[in-house]
């Protein structure tokens, strides 16, 4: 399953029942948190989510709203006893801000945290079942977005296929590699002969918070889920200008340059207490438009 579960859909202020951002990306058994705004581990327990398999975690930039809830799940963490390592990939000045509470505090983890500062753009994670990439967005201060791919499937073998030319079991997984069979006598039964295709991969991209710019669509290129930020409806588009922010047509114009899956939207503005005209007026330009309701987990 790859799927973004949304544990805060704010802005910078906590109102109307939502939260600051925090976002939880499940691939299959790997768990992704991006963002730990206040309240993300109120927001863990209250959705049940066993934060013992986060082992990554992606902060976009050093604003509050983004990071503030992070001490206190990293003490949490200990409290309960973790063991296994913790990734967390931010902005290198995150990693004095926590050395210097821990230290303040004479808290001592009982596991590790590798911390890795965001620099260049590019991959910062990857197994042989997924990537993270990096990409730099246009906020007031460093900013970065992220993009969770699913490495490519190997193909899947047609039994019967297999069986007519003969093909020996120890041979498959090069099949599912893409090769080519050589008979005994010299004869090439081609890959399509006996596979097919798997599902092509998925992509998740998380845009943190920025300012319209086209050239943030060439970075997220044909994702299957793009997220990203509407703090304003159209008619506050000076005032998206003004602090950074993106506007729901804006977001839908990069998602349709994009030529993206399907768009979802978040870090509403606190001014904003019902977000039906966020649905509305982004879907109108870009209609497989969908609002990130916490709680609400959707399918990349």
């Amino acid at each position: 399953m790859f799927g973004v579960t949304i544990l805060g859909n704010n802005s910078a202020l906590p109102a109307h029942d939502r939260h600051p951002t925090s976002q939880l990306v499940t691939l299959n058994d790997q768990l992704f948190l991006i963002d730990c705004g206040e309240g993300t581990q109120m927001q863990l327990s209250r959705y049940r989510i066993r934060r013992s398999k986060i082992n990554h975690i992606f902060i976009s930039h050093l604003h509050g709203d983004h990071y503030f809830g992070l001490p206190g799940l990293l003490t949490s963490f200990g409290l309960m006893n973790r063991e296994q390592d913790l990734h967390i990939h931010a902005p290198a000045p995150l990693k004095q801000i926590l050395e210097l509470q821990f230290s303040a505090g004479d808290t001592r983890l009982p596991y590790t945290i590798h911390f890795h500062p965001l620099g260049d753009e590019g991959i910062i994670a990857e197994t042989e079942r997924f990537a993270v990439e990096c990409f730099r967005v246009f906020h007031r201060i460093d900013c970065w977005g992220f993009i969770i791919r699913e490495k490519k499937k190997p193909r899947k073998i047609v039994i019967e296929k297999a069986n007519q030319w003969e093909i020996p079991a120890s041979f498959f997984e090069q099949l599912k590699n893409g090769l080519d069979f050589v008979t005994p006598d010299g004869r090439v039964i081609g890959n399509g002969q006996v596979t097919i295709a798997s599902t092509p991969p998925k992509s998740y991209a998380f845009c943190a918070d920025t300012l319209f710019k086209e050239s943030i669509a060439e970075k997220v290129h044909r994702v299957s889920l793009l997220y990203h930020e509407t703090t304003y409806l159209k008619e506050a588009e000076e005032r998206a200008f003004s602090r950074h922010h993106s506007t729901t047509e804006q977001a839908a114009a990069i998602a349709r340059l994009a030529n993206a899956g399907s768009l979802l939207i978040g870090h509403f503005s606190s001014k904003y207490e019902l977000l039906d005209d966020f649905l509305s007026e982004t879907s109108a330009a870009f209609p497989n438009t969908q609002l990130a309701q916490e709680g609400v987990t959707y399918l990349v």
